[in-house]
């Protein structure tokens, strides 16, 4: 099992609502589709009895059959995941929610993030004789607070506690018990993760606050890194208490570690995340951009969709006019987290194709959110110059990834990223692109408000990791992390 950055999805939870609070979850859940689209599953809780839906697909796949009892009668407390992973593969069994029984009680979670440490902690509790039905770091958590419950004279808020002073690396929580709905967020604060609140009654846990939009509620504020919050099912009255991580190796950092590509791709534009929007991130990106590596030319276009709004700044900063160079399928996924990287090359086309009317006889600037491998780069250049394109200039709205993720984006290894191995020139050269620009890792920085720009990781562009990342073991065949 090769381990790498992956578990990147999102959550939704809603416990005290009066309404269908399963069809609410499942509306928070297609808002957050774009953060995974292997598989979906939602878990309920009512008079204290759990039941558990999840299939392979998309959060329409998944929920086309769900049973009508999930939403007969009224659930204290229901929570959903959709599932993008690399760590552990593809199967439903991977599919989240997990629920098991511990010591009598039901149990489910729900996770976004990467356990770096994943690896070690299977491999202790495996010789102390843990039985693992899944492949994913999400279930060291359940196996940590079992052997934690008996100490703890079976409290499982208190279980939860010391088994998260074992863990290393990114996550977000949901975990359900017949008792109430947690949320955690690990003390670095990788992850994004938010509260809101229903004016009829009852509250809503999301990656993403778009999600509190689709289902009529208000954003109150961000769960804190390092905060477990806990909604009682007697009450629903929101508790809320900090946790150290003993694990977390925070390598001489004083503040937070939030993704600062949750800003650059991953989140919609409409989503508030790390306290800022992400709409007007990106157009301040996109205007920075402008001031450090203007283009001289006819057009600024985006690459669809996550590139659209840092173009628009871009061409609003330099007075260009902007157009729609490509036309996009919308029935066609996101290339960037598709599981199976074998169909990226067919995919690209499939998903983006050149307007001949908008692009012939003109010099472009197309606006990107960031170059990984560069091979779908090169191939929607290509089909520019072929629709008759005269220049192609790009810019991107974030500095050259040369490092790898561990922390919950699926960045391909080190080696496999082009400006690992290459100069921006040469970079260009092989893309065939008469200019190329990135943004400065101080000028994105620059671009958020919410946060210090100190509180943002930046690891994958300057290899400054907040958390000790893995080292490569041939013993373990991939990556070994540390403890």
């Amino acid at each position: 099992m090769h381990l790498k950055a992956g578990e990147y999805c999102g959550l939704c939870g809603i416990s005290g609502f009066s309404g269908d609070s399963v069809a609410l979850v499942a509306e928070g859940l297609l808002a957050l589709q774009h953060r995974g689209q292997e598989a979906a599953g939602v878990l309920t809780c009512s008079d204290g009895k759990m039941k558990l839906h999840k299939r392979k697909g998309t959060v329409s796949e998944a929920m086309s059959n769900i049973p009508s009892s999930f939403s007969t009668g009224r659930n204290e407390a229901v929570m959903g995941h959709v599932r993008y992973g690399t760590y552990g593969g593809g199967g439903v069994e991977n599919a989240q929610p997990l629920m098991v029984s511990m010591a009598g009680f039901q149990i489910g979670i729900a996770h976004n993030g990467t356990l770096t440490n994943a690896r070690l902690l299977r491999e202790e509790l495996h010789r102390q004789g843990a039985i693992f039905m899944t492949n994913t770091d999400t279930e060291v958590v359940l196996h940590l607070m079992s052997r934690n419950l008996e100490q703890t004279g079976f409290n499982i808020r208190e279980a939860l506690e010391i088994a998260l002073g074992r863990l290393q690396g990114a996550y977000c929580f949901l975990l359900m018990t017949p008792d109430g709905l947690y949320a955690v967020r690990d003390p670095l604060g990788f992850r994004p993760l938010n509260l809101g609140r229903f004016e009829e009654g009852g509250w809503i846990i999301a990656s993403e606050t778009l999600a509190f939009d689709v289902c009529g509620a208000e954003y109150l504020r961000e769960i804190s890194a390092g905060e477990i919050l806990y909604i009682p099912h007697d009450t629903f009255d929101p508790e809320s208490e900090r946790f150290s991580s003993g694990a977390n190796l925070f390598r001489n950092r004083t503040g937070l570690a939030q993704c600062i590509f949750e800003h650059v791709y991953f989140a919609r534009p409409g989503s508030r995340v790390f306290g800022d929007s992400v709409y007007t991130t990106r157009l301040a990106m996109g205007r920075q951009l402008a001031r450090e590596y203007p283009a001289e030319c006819d057009v600024v276009a985006p690459v669809p969709d996550s590139g659209m709004f840092a173009a628009m700044g871009f061409a609003r900063e330099l007075g260009l006019p902007f157009d729609m160079c490509f036309t996009r399928n919308h029935y066609v996924g996101r290339t960037f987290i598709d599981p199976a990287s074998a169909n990226r090359a067919t995919m690209v086309m499939r998903k983006l194709q050149p307007i001949p009317e908008a692009v012939k006889g003109k010099k472009l600037c197309v606006v990107e959110d960031s170059i990984v491998r560069g091979t779908t780069s090169r191939a929607r250049i290509r089909a520019l110059r072929e629709a008759g394109a005269t220049e192609v200039h790009m810019r991107v709205s974030c500095p050259p990834h040369k490092f790898g993720c561990y922390f919950g984006i699926d960045f391909p290894e080190p080696s496999k990223l082009i400006a690992r191995n290459y100069s921006i020139e040469e970079i260009a050269a092989q893309l065939e692109l008469d200019s190329l620009g990135y943004l400065s890792k101080e000028g994105m920085l620059s671009c958020v408000r919410a946060h210090d720009p100190c509180d943002y990781c930046t690891a994958c562009f300057d290899g400054e990791y907040p958390v000790e990342p893995p080292e490569y073991s041939a013993e373990y065949n991939g990556y070994k992390c540390h403890i």
